[in-house]
């Protein structure tokens, strides 16, 4: 199994990014070097470097040694759409060649990538290119993100058979507490761990830090 990892999410908005710089600081805090990712980021402002979207930012700051810019995030688009209509509209073509350069270049100089999708599991990116198919061609095992609110266990639970059956491995699960006062929090969460096919790595609570949250994952289902 690939020591790199994919992040998804059950949805956009739900801390996939939290998630990912958590996961990047649990790997450090067990000695290993490792870079973030977000291969496609729509969002992005522009600066006197070029575009820079903040969640790529967030996961370069992470990182450890912090990658080029480039590499973690090869392609920036500034509207904040779907990726595929920010790109359309900026009159950009997505394409593999980029991707697989900046993401084959960390995977050399790391001992872990973590790769942050976009949005769900399913995301256009161009025609006939997905965020699904990221994970597939990079043979990267994936770490699903649940934000727990009303409507989670149900997101959840599709996007596990969707991993599945696009043939990806689903190695485990992220709790990410969004709600202040999520009703049945705890409950919510037993849930999750009684029907998601994968182990709960942990709960990150609200409010909580990326460095400081990182001792509350458990790394072992990764190896």
């Amino acid at each position: 199994m690939s020591r790199h990892l994919f992040v998804a999410g059950t949805d956009t908005g739900i801390g996939k990014t939290h998630a990912a710089q958590t996961l990047v600081h649990a790997f450090r805090r067990a000695g290993e070097r490792v870079a973030g990712m977000k291969p496609v980021a729509s969002g992005s402002a522009r600066s006197p470097e070029g575009m820079r979207n903040q969640d790529a930012l967030d996961l370069q700051a992470a990182s450890w040694p912090p990658p080029p810019y480039e590499r973690v995030n090869p392609v920036a688009l500034e509207e904040a759409v779907a990726p595929h209509l920010a790109a359309s509209r900026a009159g950009r073509a997505i394409e593999w060649p980029p991707l697989d350069a900046a993401f084959q270049s960390l995977a050399r100089e790391y001992d872990r990538v973590v790769v942050e999708g976009v949005g769900g599991w399913m995301v256009p990116l161009a025609e006939g290119m997905s965020t699904e198919d990221v994970p597939s061609r990079w043979d990267l095992p994936v770490v699903l993100v649940v934000g727990v609110r009303l409507g989670c266990i149900s997101h959840a639970r599709l996007t596990a058979r969707a991993v599945q059956a696009d043939g990806c491995r689903l190695v485990g699960w992220i709790a990410n507490a969004i709600e202040p006062t999520m009703p049945l929090l705890e409950e919510n969460i037993q849930t999750l761990r009684d029907y998601l096919p994968a182990a709960c790595l942990g709960v990150l609570p609200y409010g909580v830090a990326p460095v400081d949250a990182a001792v509350l994952l458990d790394l072992g289902p990764l190896g």
